[in-house]
């Protein structure tokens, strides 16, 4: 019963903490509640978004299972932001949710060196604040050199229906209840967050002809950059679009006197950028209408989820509301929604590896840490398990930067500055969002999925081919002047593009937002060979080329201040514009560099401004 690392948790986190470790050659043991619902998609049925299409690339290019898995099981693909710049746009699928579950499962019992074990983990083992195994509730015992925490929304879970509670991880499924006891009693900082899902109804019960449909795209993108491209046709199946009305906000306005969140019966505060609905006509009570998309839960589209419409309001409320909508005036209700409570950890408690301050060999990933979302569970879930992985072996920790990954801005996000609410990844949180496309992840992490073990030699050269590709358009375009001629004016005007009154670079004219690929080719002749994917780059790569030079040039500076040693010294007090607890930390601390400060929990950015700025004083002064 001895394991190098113990997953506690089936669900995203715990798959890619599972998966990962096995892989990374260590002994894994992957216990979970139920077996069957290993990689169950609790809430929508879909991957990615805006921002978390980013995660998942990254995840993918890293060596992870989420691209693989939803590109098998998708039903539709979809660019959200396809009008905006390459840097916010986001893939989407909707996934099959019984196949999504059924691939995870399969591809978890076939993986060496991991074990799968159904039963629910009831106690750390724990010794002089560090963790050396599990307990289960059947009373095994299973030692561990690293054990990762992915409980989701089971710890101490709350299911809420109206004035109805019951005690559940997810709807109809039992609860951890002794664990967050424990994390609590053992130092940990637990509180209490909720989120919500909505009503699903029967396919057969709804009018979709009053409604808007919503296709795939017509040549849908893979999410994993493993995927043969010239292969992936997958079926797309559509969704619809309908929307609230004043007869609905009318039903729920009369009945925020029996809403779970109003009337004080939930403690934890939900996801901000996810309301429930009654949320929402509460909060913007002066819009008439909400929209709402009707989402196939699988490929048969026998039951549809209504997103948009979380509810943890009365089950006759629910049902009231439903048949307000148009479309849905006769839908028969498949399962209710619900709001479930449930117990967190501050993510503060972490070390930028994942692993608790307190304890050591013990690493949190995934709703524990306070986020929300599929996507952001399996970075953490990925990310705390090579951690342990490397630790096991002695080695060096493995820390994405803010200027390398949404996944290092997640976690530095996470552990820095910590969150009352679930946290969502959103493009604006990203400062150097221009580098940080989804298109280029392979470029910017596959090398380090490489070194760690869990990407093949042949797909990093296929990375570095077209890196190659890439690096020769580029050089090549800023490199090559176009003159205003009579022959180029004819050929711009001939493509329907502006003239030029003076030469420009060709990267410059490449960079347009009016430029396509087929606009490209007789631009750039020399290049029209090169396949549509890897075109569709070197154009996104001309457009942001004059931006990425001067993010470049910022992030080579944050690189240069952050080498720069705090001598002993150096005193915080009195600083203007850091607040006390920030001078408390760093007197506290004493990091030796700018870099130790910006590990620091609650060590933002602008704090770090603030320190630069006046150390460089007080250097000068010395």
């Amino acid at each position: 019963m001895q394991y190098d690392i113990i997953v506690v948790g089936g669900g995203h986190a715990g798959i890619e903490a599972a998966l990962a470790g096995a892989r990374l050659g260590k002994k894994t043991l992957l216990i979970t509640m139920l077996v069957e619902q290993i990689g169950a998609a609790s809430c929508n049925p879909a991957i990615g978004g805006l921002a978390k299409g980013h995660l998942v690339r990254e995840l993918d290019a890293l060596g992870g299972e989420m691209g693989l898995c939803t590109d098998a099981t998708g039903i539709q693909f979809r660019i959200l932001n396809g009008s905006k710049g390459a840097a916010v746009q986001g893939s989407r699928a909707q996934i099959d949710m019984d196949k999504y579950r059924a691939y995870m499962r399969e591809v978890c019992h076939n993986t060496p060196n991991l074990d799968i074990y159904q039963d629910e983990v009831s106690e750390l083992l724990v010794k002089n604040d560090e963790v050396f195994g599990v307990k289960t509730k059947l009373t095994e015992e299973f030692l561990a050199k690293k054990v990762i925490l992915t409980t989701g929304t089971f710890m101490r879970g709350l299911v809420h229906i109206g004035e109805n509670t019951y005690s559940a991880g997810r709807a109809w499924e039992l609860p951890s209840s002794t664990l967050s006891i424990q994390l609590k009693e053992l130092g940990l900082n637990v509180g209490r967050l909720k989120t919500g899902t909505p009503s699903r109804i029967d396919a057969n019960s709804i009018d979709f002809s009053v409604m808007d449909l919503h296709g795939g795209d017509v040549n849908p993108a893979p999410f994993s950059f493993r995927t043969d491209k010239t292969k992936f046709k997958p079926t797309q199946y559509p969704c619809y679009v309908t929307y609230t009305n004043l007869g609905t906000h009318d039903i729920i306005s009369q009945n925020f006197h029996r809403a779970p969140i109003y009337t004080g019966q939930i403690e934890g505060l939900g996801p901000r950028y996810c309301p429930s609905i009654e949320d929402k006509v509460k909060r913007f009570s002066e819009r008439d209408r909400h929209q709402l998309f009707l989402e196939p839960q699988t490929s048969m589209c026998t039951e549809y989820y209504i997103n948009g419409m979380s509810s943890s309001l009365p089950i006759e409320v629910q049902k009231k509301m439903i048949h307000s909508v148009r479309g849905l005036e006769n839908a028969r209700i498949v399962r209710y929604g619900y709001a479930i409570e449930y117990d967190y950890v501050d993510p503060t408690e972490l070390k930028h590896t994942l692993e608790t301050k307190k304890i050591k060999n013990l690493y949190h990933a995934g709703q524990i840490n306070a986020t929300t979302g599929y996507e952001e569970a399996a970075a953490q879930g990925l990310m705390a398990s090579i951690n342990a992985s490397l630790s096991i072996d002695e080695k060096e920790p493995f820390i994405l930067r803010r200027d390398e990954a949404y996944i290092g801005v997640l976690i530095d996000d996470l552990v820095t500055k910590g969150t009352h609410e679930p946290y969502r990844m959103f493009t604006s949180r990203a400062e150097y969002r221009l580098l940080l496309r989804e298109e280029n992840a392979d470029l910017r992490l596959s090398q380090y999925g490489y070194e760690l073990g869990l990407i093949s030699k042949e797909q990093l050269d296929k990375v570095e081919e077209k890196r190659k590709i890439l690096s020769d358009a580029v050089e090549l375009m800023a490199s090559t002047w176009i003159t205003s001629k009579k022959e180029t004016l004819e050929l711009l005007d001939s493509i329907g593009e502006e003239k030029i009154n003076d030469k420009v670079l060709l990267i410059d004219l490449i960079g347009r937002n009016t430029i396509d690929n087929q606009k490209f080719n007789t631009l750039v002749p020399t290049l029209a060979n090169i396949d549509e994917y890897t075109k569709e780059q070197i154009i996104i790569e001309a457009k942001y080329y004059r931006y990425i030079q001067k993010q470049q040039k910022q992030i080579e500076k944050m690189k240069k201040m952050l080498k720069l040693r705090i001598p002993d010294e150096f005193s915080y007090k009195g600083l203007p514009g850091l607040s006390n607890e920030v001078v408390e930390k760093l007197e506290k601390h004493r990091p030796p560099t700018l870099y130790n400060a910006s590990l620091i929990s609650g060590i933002t950015p602008a704090a770090l401004d603030i320190i630069h700025l006046n150390l460089n004083m007080f250097l000068k002064q010395k």
